[in-house]
């Protein structure tokens, strides 16, 4: 598998070095093209390597560089920042932070961004920095690697300012050996290890992409937890909820030995957390990468790959099975809604076309709340047309949610047609399902964002139908929808 995932990579440097150079056909409005999710305008997209809020903006990077200032519209500032190593590297993924206090010597406020260097010739992935002042173009740090031990597989640190200890600490995967690497420093260039955690959880393939913070329990800011959060196996993503004390990260007692994902849909990857450098944020937002290594590079899209999720709001709340991250769309996407349908009915016995909300486009948000109190095994089917669909199906005797995305691409992509499944466990009898429909995406939030579950579709554009499928009469649904303006007009 390492030989793949290298594979992988080297396809990735190719195809941005080809993609970036062609302009869109029809500028955010190709097909597939997500109308509220961030795409860039042309190339390749893959993990969220820096994500931080400084000067009343949000910074985004991929290695090209957006702002937005409120996470639904944005701004491609730059499709490339990178300058001054003399080829031999490629830039993986990494994250940005902002040097407040000169730490590094590169400047006040200087943005520094810490990334693994690929040698193409060898094939070692060792640590990086590269600085700007500007905030557009990073110089490469002529005593790079800051981090090498002599490996192929160390990569995607995740750096930031431990304040208890005054230090920086960087957050580093171990890929095969499925273990996160803490080191520190005080100026950036010279770092000490501190501790390992792992394996534990899901570790069968390979760990990528760490981040770590802290957010409060319950919303108690006297009571904080440290999330860690892992993708492992190129194709999720799980979460452990423990302590950091600047030194060691420790999972809490209650933690099950089973992994705690952050998506269990089929399409999430390498998402990471803002850092707020202005300290004004109320929330802790995050985003990810809507994609999978079995097919990121072979999907439909003529402007380039992939795009990023919607961003979500963390939060850590207490159940009966102990403490859960929970994630919900920001609060700032509802200024696109327009078009607004609300009603209540019985669902009815077979499979119905949704009359009452039929947009022409799929670029709609949907949230519907089902009574689970009549047992049934009831649903929608989405992207509906020419024979085409993605289903979403609810038992309430097994509590299990199933997605069967077998019928739905418009294209045939290799490995694409897969289903999911995982237990939704009723609230006070009621089951929500809340959708976000984009022209190649949907996102679920289930019961205010316990399960959240991605995917993508890539229904051919007359594959706008909406169903609604009951085995049984009588359960009630409370539905509401809105058409949602694109961010791109």
């Amino acid at each position: 598998m390492k030989n793949i995932k290298l594979k992988l990579f080297t396809c990735i440097i190719t195809l941005f070095g080809v993609l970036s150079t062609c302009s869109a056909q029809e500028a955010y409005n190709e097909p597939y093209r997500p109308q509220f999710h961030f795409s860039p305008k042309s190339g390749w997209i893959g993990d969220p390597s820096g994500l931080i809020y400084f000067q009343n903006k949000y910074q985004m990077f991929w290695w090209g560089k957006a702002i937005s200032t409120d996470l639904v519209h944005y701004k491609e500032v730059s499709p490339k920042v990178m300058t001054g190593d003399d080829g031999s590297i490629a830039y993986f993924t990494g994250s940005v932070l902002v040097d407040k206090s000169n730490t590094s010597s590169f400047g006040k406020d200087a943005l520094v961004a810490a990334y693994t260097i690929f040698n193409k010739e060898s094939k070692n992935q060792s640590q990086g920095i590269s600085y700007s002042n500007d905030g557009l173009t990073f110089n490469y740090y002529k005593g790079n690697p800051i981090l090498d031990i002599g490996s192929t597989e160390f990569r995607d640190p995740t750096v930031f300012w431990y304040e208890p200890d005054s230090k920086w600490i960087m957050v580093v995967a171990k890929a095969l050996e499925k273990k996160i690497k803490f080191y520190t420093s005080t100026d950036l260039k010279t770092w000490t290890w501190l501790s390992d955690f792992g394996p534990a959880g899901a570790h069968e393939k390979a760990w990528e992409c760490p981040d770590l913070f802290q957010i409060p329990v319950d919303g108690n800011s006297q009571n904080k937890k440290w999330v860690l959060v892992v993708s492992y196996d190129w194709a999720h993503e799980q979460y452990f909820v423990g302590n950091f004390d600047g030194t060691t990260f420790k999972i809490d007692k209650d933690q099950p030995e089973s992994a705690l994902l952050i998506d269990q849909g089929l399409d999430f990857y390498a998402s990471r957390t803002f850092r707020d450098y202005d300290n004004t944020l109320k929330s802790t937002t995050s985003i990810g990468w809507i994609a999978t290594w079995d097919y990121a590079q072979l999907v439909p899209t003529s402007w380039g790959k992939g795009f990023w999720s919607i961003p979500r709001d963390y939060e850590l709340k207490t159940f009966a099975e102990g403490i859960r991250l929970i994630q919900k769309p920001i609060a700032n996407l509802k200024q696109l809604r327009t078009s607004t349908v609300s009603y209540v009915s019985k669902l009815v016995k077979g499979t119905s076309i949704l009359s009452e909300f039929a947009p022409k486009e799929n670029i709609y948000e949907m949230d519907a709340t089902f009574s689970t109190k009549i047992p049934n095994v009831f649903g929608f089917n989405l992207c509906v047309g020419n024979g085409r669909k993605v289903s979403f199906s609810y038992d309430t005797h097994t509590e299990m949610l199933t997605i069967d995305r077998t019928n739905c691409s418009n294209v045939p992509i290799e490995k694409f047609a897969r289903t999911t499944s995982a237990k939704v466990t009723p609230v006070n009898k009621k089951i929500r399902l809340h959708f976000y429909v984009d022209k190649s995406s949907i996102e679920l939030f289930a019961n205010d964002g316990k399960e959240v579950f991605t995917l993508l579709t890539f229904p051919g554009e007359t594959q706008t139908g909406i169903e609604t499928f009951a085995e049984n009469d009588g359960t009630t649904m409370n539905f509401k929808a809105w058409k949602l303006n694109s961010i791109w007009k």
